[in-house]
């Protein structure tokens, strides 16, 4: 089967060629705090099929945004992670997050949530208070934590190495937080 593709002579309908495709931009989402497993991938996708998750993870490393590696004993295992092309993405999502957080509105009985989610949200509001440094952020049980030099702020899996700030939310405090309806102060600790 062929990949649909607008035919326009211009770089906004190219891009959209690469990655304008349902889910494709979630799954750059998933991967851009890290590495993941197919099966990581499948449980942080609610609602896509495993048969779709299939075909845009290859139409992804065809197009040169993500690679497949093996690791663990006997390379037993394959993970995806973004290449530096699709690490280059994050700019977008940060400019589709901005966009669609006042859009988010209340949360519905139907909607699948994760906590890793709110990672882009809300490291612009970390970055706020921590110009320069690494935060390690608590949401429950999910675990992340920030770069922030400057404008530029990545997330990444995991408790950071050294942090200079901690934060522990609950889930609602996350959401609050992130659509600007609750301070991130006096949360925090620092390490």
């Amino acid at each position: 089967m062929s990949r649909r593709n607008y035919d326009h002579f211009c770089s906004v309908s190219r891009a959209l060629d690469v990655v304008g495709d349902r889910w494709s931009l979630l799954v750059v989402r998933e991967l851009s705090s890290g590495p993941r497993r197919y099966s990581d991938l499948f449980a942080d996708l609610p609602g896509i099929s495993t048969d779709m998750l299939a075909t845009r993870l290859r139409e992804l490393e065809q197009d040169g945004i993500l690679t497949r590696r093996r690791v663990g004993p006997r390379a037993a295992t394959a993970v995806y992670e973004l290449t530096d092309s699709g690490a280059a993405l994050r700019p977008v999502l940060e400019a589709l997050s901005d966009w669609g957080t006042p859009h988010l509105g209340a949360r519905r009985s139907t909607d699948a949530v994760r906590a890793h989610w709110f990672a882009l949200p809300l490291g612009r509001v970390v970055a706020r208070q921590v110009a320069h440094g690494r935060v390690t952020v608590h949401i429950g049980e999910a675990v992340f934590h920030y770069v922030i030099d400057g404008d530029v702020i990545t997330h990444h899996d995991g408790p950071a190495v050294d942090p200079d700030r901690e934060f522990r939310l609950e889930l609602d405090e996350a959401i609050e937080v992130a659509l600007g309806t609750r301070a991130l102060s006096g949360q925090a600790s620092e390490v």
